[in-house]
């Protein structure tokens, strides 16, 4: 089989794709697979390199916009040629936290309670000031904790509400929940082990803590039974609920037993240090072998999908 592994692309997170790409790259097994390396550097790239290369899979190591949001998706679809991982819907869902935040709200789900700014237009500190600080600052849409802040006062709210707006026209201002950081990777539906996250170096799980070596310590961690229960249940809750399929990381914080729902990524990072190759380890699962069930999972998804399609 040919595969095709995409990474680059043209979000704040390309340098994280670039890393993803390449672990996946060094651990697909040469013996089932003829590996080829596409980095997009810009839109027009996709079509013409992935035609060019005549492949018979597209794993995405893509991150961000234009990558993670349903558009490579859409487009590989339309050229008939399979990818892993969630599909259109799901990957747009996820993608605009906005949005998932209302529908995960609407069933029942945790997750901090803020609002929504469109712009510099809306930016009103009285706001923020009535619902207290501290308060998380992030763009909607991207990743990585790109462009996100955590502000104790007024006065770190301009700059940082200047550098979110930069990176997303839409910006969310949450109020910081102080707990247990949880990361709940899930695979064909079932949730691997649960990790938890500290940050050596500071308060939160910024893009430091996430990248630089000893940001952070992460690791399988063991809770009490019943909110074990209540953390698998609500992380699985979300995956189904946002149509998530293949594999997913469910990132929480567990603050008095409640586990609060940060977001959804629907292409989690897969570098050295990655939390789900972490995560499958602890479950006995080698780097190649859940490549290998990443694979067999997403063309048994699309071969489904494609036949409900030529059904309708």
């Amino acid at each position: 089989m040919k595969i095709g592994v995409i990474m680059g692309g043209i979000s704040s997170e390309r340098e994280v794709s670039l890393q993803t790409g390449q672990e996946m790259i060094s651990h697909l097994d040469r013996s089932r697979y003829e590996v080829v390396p596409i980095v997009i550097d810009q839109r027009a790239d996709l079509i013409a390199q992935v035609q060019q290369a005549d492949i018979d899979l597209a794993i995405l190591a893509l991150h961000g916009q234009y990558g993670e949001d349903g558009t490579v998706q859409g487009t590989l679809e339309t050229l008939g040629i399979p990818y892993t991982g969630s599909g259109v819907l799901a990957s747009s869902l996820c993608m605009n936290k906005q949005l998932s935040k209302m529908l995960l709200k609407a069933v029942g789900v945790h997750t901090p309670t803020g609002f929504c700014w469109q712009g510099m237009d809306d930016y009103d500190p009285q706001e923020v000031e009535q619902l207290g600080y501290p308060v998380i600052v992030k763009p909607n849409a991207g990743g990585s904790s790109i462009g996100i802040q955590l502000v104790h006062n007024e006065k770190e709210l301009l700059p940082a509400v200047q550098e979110a707006c930069n990176l997303d026209q839409t910006i969310l201002i949450e109020p910081y929940i102080k707990g247990t950081e949880l990361t709940c990777p899930i695979v064909d539906g079932e949730v691997l082990p649960i990790i938890g996250i500290r940050s050596a170096h500071s308060e939160w799980f910024d893009y430091k803590a996430k990248y630089e070596a000893d940001g952070a310590e992460e690791k399988v961690i063991q809770l009490p039974p019943i909110t074990q229960q209540r953390v698998r249940e609500t992380a699985l809750a979300s995956y189904r609920l946002l149509q998530c399929k293949v594999y997913a990381r469910v990132d929480m914080i567990l603050c008095q037993d409640i586990p609060y729902v940060l977001e959804v990524n629907t292409l989690p990072g897969m570098t050295a240090g990655s939390l789900l190759p972490k995560s499958a380890a602890a479950a006995g699962m080698t780097f190649t072998q859940l490549l290998d069930r990443i694979i067999a999972s997403s063309l048994h998804e699309r071969k489904q999908e494609w036949e409900m399609v030529q059904y309708v």
